[in-house]
């Protein structure tokens, strides 16, 4: 099928490299043309795995890059709008983007075509469209508009897409879902899993997916309380890992007992310091917002985003307990990003961490597999960046583990305990087993586990360097 994917976001830019891989042609757009040269050299310019290989193989041929969007859109059958809709200061998603497109977008409706949200929106969105795109000329005949939520992770998107738990397609009519059936019929149909060239199978997916068809309001409605139940997951484990701690309770453990009960699975029970990201924060906001206009105080989401935010500052009253006086401490960071995989650090917890540490008079020296470019951005000068791991923890008062990255869970820890000053380890995402820890001579402090602490004497390699 012809398709325009309508914005080169994170959302649009995978979305566009995975409908290219199931055979569709497509037409990127946007109205950034730095972007798009980027595009057209083969710059990629987000770290997602998987991402950079589609591109290369489709470029030219299955997707093109363009910032017309009328004649994108008159050469599509099926235009997917995926642009912003960052949060305004009441919490709001803000829709001016959405809205320029449908404008633009009608223009170009000469023939019939599905019009897909597939950017995170409020509900009644669907009904907003289709008010514009009709007032600006285009027959109600010629065009559907349909609901199709994105349930991807950052570091994970491509496969997410292309091996996903469900397809959700809100509708209101059959002429409109028999089109989104073609579009994910690669998928449903089980063919493109027979690929030779397919993306990698990741682990637990289960193929050929469900596709779901629902009405258009309850496809908008799907997507804000996923994300809405899944940061409550969050929010609950980590505020049982605060009971954990005061009672002298392991969470891993906890976890595991709770995890195995099959009415809630342990996906999503990792406690640390709090989920950030694009979605989790700016979804939560605008559903409150969208609870609050249909007359539902909804005070669990209230209570969900307090407790993240607690679970920031709870770490950070950690590292001051351990550590009794901040000023003038040198602290050895790993992890920026708000997750692994990715190097994106919008609401990332590391990051405002990092920044309460800094103004608090530590200096800090971090490190980031992926978010470091970003990450200088945000921070400025008042933060030092190392190139590995072990030159972030040399001369260290302590090291902060605040990203899940895999490497930071493989570290050689007989390296890094000879490059610190003293051997005091403070992990906000439970990377390490703290028996283990102990063993190799680190007092080391986790998250809803008790601490392991040893003698912290200053390491070989510090001392030699103030000798």
């Amino acid at each position: 099928m012809h398709i325009a994917v309508v914005g080169s976001g994170y959302v649009g830019l995978v979305t566009g490299a995975c409908f290219a891989d199931l055979g569709h042609d497509v037409i990127l757009v946007d109205n950034d043309q730095s972007k798009l040269n980027a595009l057209r050299k083969g710059e990629v310019p987000i770290h997602e795995k998987f991402l950079p290989e589609l591109l290369d193989k489709h470029r030219g041929k299955r997707i093109r890059f363009s910032e017309d969007l009328q004649s994108a859109a008159r050469a599509s059958e099926v235009i997917f709008i995926a642009v912003g809709t960052p949060a305004t200061e009441s919490g709001d998603a803000d829709m001016s983007y959405i809205e320029s497109v449908a404008r633009e977008i009608s223009g170009a409706v000469d023939s019939y075509k599905v019009v897909v949200e597939k950017s995170t929106v409020p509900v009644y969105t669907n009904e907003w469209i289709q008010k514009i795109i009709r007032r600006n000329g285009a027959h109600p005949e010629q065009f559907d508009i349909a609901s199709n939520p994105e349930f991807l992770r950052e570091g994970t998107g491509v496969t997410d897409f292309l091996y996903p738990d469900r397809i959700v397609v809100g509708v209101e009519t059959e002429r409109a879902a028999e089109v989104m059936k073609n579009v994910y019929g690669p998928l449903t149909s089980g063919w493109y899993y027979g690929r030779n060239d397919a993306v990698p199978r990741p682990d637990r997916a289960q193929t050929p997916p469900q596709l779901i068809i629902t009405s258009a309001k309850s496809a908008e409605l799907i997507k804000h309380a996923s994300n809405a139940f899944l940061a409550m997951k969050i929010s609950f484990i980590n505020a049982v890992a605060s009971i954990c701690e005061t009672v002298g309770a392991n969470v891993q453990q906890v976890c595991e007992g709770i995890g195995t009960d099959s009415r809630i699975g342990p996906r999503f029970l990792n406690p640390g310091i709090g989920y950030g990201g694009s979605c989790f924060p700016k979804d939560l906001l605008a559903f409150r917002s969208v609870a609050k206009e249909s007359g539902y105080d909804f005070r669990l989401l209230e209570e969900v985003i307090r407790i993240n935010e607690e679970q920031r500052h709870r770490f950070l009253r950690k590292v001051r307990s351990v550590l009794w006086t901040l000023r003038g401490k040198r602290l050895g960071v790993l992890g920026l990003a708000f997750k692994g995989g990715t190097d994106d650090i919008r609401e990332s917890p590391a990051l405002l961490l990092v920044e309460e540490l800094s103004r608090e008079g530590c200096k800090v020296c971090a490190y980031d597999p992926a978010a470091m470019e970003r990450a200088k951005e945000a921070l400025g000068n008042g933060v030092e960046f190392a190139t590995d791991a072990y030159q972030a923890a040399k001369g260290a008062d302590a090291v902060l583990i605040l990203t899940e990255w895999e490497e930071f869970a493989s570290l050689d820890l007989q390296r890094l305990r000879s490059l610190v000053k003293y051997p005091i380890v403070l992990d906000g995402r439970n990377l390490y087993d703290p028996a283990l820890m102990a063993e190799n001579g680190f007092s080391y402090y986790s998250v809803g586990r008790p601490a392991a602490l040893c003698e912290e004497t200053a390491s070989r390699g510090a001392k030699k360097e103030r000798a």
